[in-house]
Order: C-alpha cells, then sequence, then structure tokens
C-alpha cells in the first residue's frame, strides 16, 4: 500500500520529522484469523480434555467454535474497533448457526451412505427380488456363512415399485389441483371471501398430522367402496391398496403445492400481466403463456419440495396401504409395500429373532436409495426449470 508523507512547522519555524499515514491503518492483518482459530482449537481441546471424559468429537468442535467467536471479537476490539468487532460477531454467529444447521444433514446422509451403500455395494440384487418366500433361517444361515458377499437373500424391489406407483398417483392427483388452485387465489380470487377461505383451509391442512390423513383416506374409500360394493367392501383387502394411500398422500401434497406455487405466482411482476393485457391478449392466455412459464422454476421447486415431502412418510401408508412381501404392480387391488414401510417393518420385526443384522443391511439400503430417489428428484426440478424458464437472449 502506498502511504502518504506530511511535515508540519511549529512557530519558530523549524518542521517537524515527517509523519506517514497508511491507507491499511487500523486494520487487523489477514493472518489474525488463522492464528485465532489455531488458538481456538487448543483451547477447545484443552477444555475437552478437563470437561469431558475421553476426547469427543463433537464437543471439541463446539468448544473449539466458541472459543473462535470469542477470540475473534476481542482481537477485533483491540486492533480495530468496537463497531468492526460487533460487525464480526454478528457474522461469525451466522456463520456458526449455518455449520450447526448443516451438521444434522451432513450427519444423516453420512449414516445412511456408510451404512446402506455397502450392502447394496455387495448385494446389488435386492433391489430386484422381493420378500416372497424369505424366512428367518436363511438370515440364520447367512450370519452363521460369515455374511458373504452376493448371498443376502429377499431385498425390496416389490417397495421400490410400491413407492413409485404411489407417489406418481399423488403426484397426478395434486399437482393440477394444486396448481389450479393457486392459480385461482392469485389471478381471480384477490382480496375475496372465498379466497380467503380457501388459504384458512389450506393452512390447517398443512399442520395436520400425517396418520389423520391416511385415516381420511381410510374412511372415504370405505363409504364410496360401501355405496358401490355394500358392507362387504369393508374387508382390508378391498380397502387397503395402493390407490387409498395415493389419496392419503394427496391429501398432504395438496396444500404444499397450494402454497409454493401461490408464492411463486405472486412474484411475478404485474408489469408483464399488464403489458400483455395491453396487447389484447385474454387472461387464460396471459396465464399459460406468460405468468405460468415466469414461474416455472419456482413452481417445479414448490412441486418437487411435495413429492419429497411424502415420499418418506410412513403411517399413511401402513394405514392404507398395508404390507406386502411380493410385487403388486395394481394400485386398485391388494395389499402394496412402500419404502419407508419396508424400512420400518424389517427395523421392528426383523425375520429371524436371533439374526437381526440381514433385515438392518435391507432397511439401510433402502433408506440409501431413498434419499437417492429424493436428490434425483430435486436435480430433475432444477432441469425442468432450466429446460422451461423464459428465455432471455435473442
Amino acid at each position: 500500500m502506498s502511504t502518504v508523507a506530511t511535515t508540519s512547522t511549529r512557530p519558530g519555524g523549524d518542521q517537524r520529522a515527517p509523519q506517514r499515514h497508511s491507507l491499511t491503518g487500523g486494520q487487523k492483518p489477514g493472518w489474525v484469523w488463522m492464528a485465532v482459530a489455531a488458538g481456538a482449537l487448543a483451547v477447545g481441546a484443552l477444555l475437552t480434555v478437563l470437561l469431558a471424559d475421553g476426547f469427543p468429537v463433537a464437543g471439541f468442535l463446539v468448544l473449539s467454535a466458541i472459543a473462535y467467536v470469542l477470540g475473534m471479537y476481542l482481537v477485533t476490539r483491540v486492533m480495530e474497533n468496537r463497531r468492526r468487532a460487533t460487525d464480526g460477531l454478528w457474522r461469525n454467529l451466522v456463520g456458526l448457526a449455518f455449520l450447526i444447521a448443516l451438521a444434522p444433514l451432513v450427519s444423516v446422509l453420512w449414516s445412511v451412505i456408510a451404512t446402506g451403500l455397502p450392502t447394496l455395494v455387495s448385494n446389488p440384487q435386492i433391489m430386484a427380488y422381493d420378500m416372497q418366500g424369505v424366512t428367518g433361517a436363511e438370515d440364520a444361515a447367512w450370519v452363521a456363512a460369515g455374511s458373504p458377499a452376493g448371498s443376502l437373500a429377499g431385498g425390496f424391489g416389490h417397495a421400490l415399485i410400491g413407492t413409485v406407483v404411489i407417489t406418481l398417483i399423488a403426484t397426478v392427483i395434486s399437482v393440477p389441483i394444486g396448481l389450479l388452485t393457486s392459480i385461482y387465489l392469485v389471478e381471480y380470487g384477490r382480496g375475496g371471501v372465498f379466497s380467503r377461505a380457501i388459504v384458512f383451509f389450506v393452512d390447517v391442512m398443512t399442520g395436520i398430522p400425517s396418520i389423520v390423513a391416511g385415516l381420511f383416506a381410510y374412511a372415504a374409500v370405505t363409504w364410496v367402496l360401501e355405496i358401490t360394493m355394500g358392507s362387504q367392501a369393508r374387508a382390508l383387502q378391498n380397502v387397503q391398496m395402493g390407490f387409498t394411500a395415493a389419496i392419503a398422500l394427496s391429501v398432504l401434497m395438496i396444500p404444499v403445492v397450494v402454497r409454493s406455487t401461490e408464492e411463486m405466482l405472486r412474484v411475478v411482476p404485474n408489469e408483464l400481466r399488464e403489458g400483455s393485457y395491453a396487447l389484447g391478449v385474454r387472461k387464460w392466455q396471459t396465464i399459460t403463456k406468460v405468468v405460468l412459464p415466469t414461474a416455472i422454476s419456482g413452481i417445479a421447486s414448490g412441486v418437487t419440495l411435495a413429492i419429497a415431502r411424502v415420499a418418506g412418510e410412513t403411517a399413511p401408508i401402513l394405514v392404507t396401504a398395508g404390507f406386502a412381501l411380493s410385487v403388486n404392480w395394481n394400485p386398485f387391488d391388494n395389499w402394496m409395500t412402500a419404502l419407508p414401510v419396508y424400512i420400518y417393518r424389517q427395523l421392528v420385526s426383523p425375520l429371524s429373532p436371533t439374526a437381526t443384522d440381514p433385515s438392518t443391511a435391507r432397511a439401510w439400503a433402502a433408506a440409501l436409495l431413498l434419499v437417492l430417489i429424493v436428490m434425483s428428484l430435486n436435480l430433475l426440478a432444477r432441469l425442468i426449470a432450466k429446460a422451461f424458464a423464459p428465455k432471455t437472449g435473442r
């Protein structure tokens, strides 16, 4: 950095020595944060040894982070000023809060990948097989043989098919209803009594427990079948099916689609609508050709969020679809299994009470596949949003 030299003259005529003022004066050097971080790690390690039995890594990281935030505040206060120290303190607190919020996600992903990936790699056939004819004796033999690669009996192919079928039907039901409802709220019913009532009930639906949605779907399908088939419709094999589960998931999915799509439509500038109307374009054409393409990115993200919201539900599917051991492609007949229900049953009801490792391995592998499905949906939403977003070039 350049410096400016100044001289001053005393009343007697003599001159003082030149004084140099640096443009970086009052700022701490760039290496200070590294020194503070090293000191914070040392303090965190010392406090962890003194306060805890052993050396827990999580406690060490928390104590080190607190020491770093406090250390940077004190150093900045001494080397610079109070205003910059306060600004740096809140900036570091925000960063620390972000890391704390990110820690559970990273921990979950690491646990699922570290536990489920070895099973999928060594036993890829479990993604295609079902549990029909698999007994606890095979799991016990698998454990007794030292868990050889490629010999794990059964699989969750039927649960994967059930998840895709149920979620697809729920999406087909929910997306048109949610999208049309949002269009009415934003474009036609602004401020009306009916629109306010819709918003109120959508907010109520957003907070209902998932098991209530399952009970509602079960009761609704039972009532419809009683009208069409008579009293024999109360049999579980007639009510519990994939379509009933899809209705339960759509009850949970519709409010998410409505709220997210509504917010995206409200973000679209009114100038675009007014410009379209000024050219003589009709309202429905303005909505389909201007408003929806402008908001398609947010709408796709909202739909993906809604699908992810229902893809991992267990209670409503367990109530409405039951649990099957084999593949069922027909959502209107007999029980159907989804991945969350499969994971739950493998953990709480292993095939062999004395050899639970195979059931646990299947559950973790199915959980990893479910996470990969949700991540793939997010990637697909981004691709759809990029493909249908308005083009800004010529």
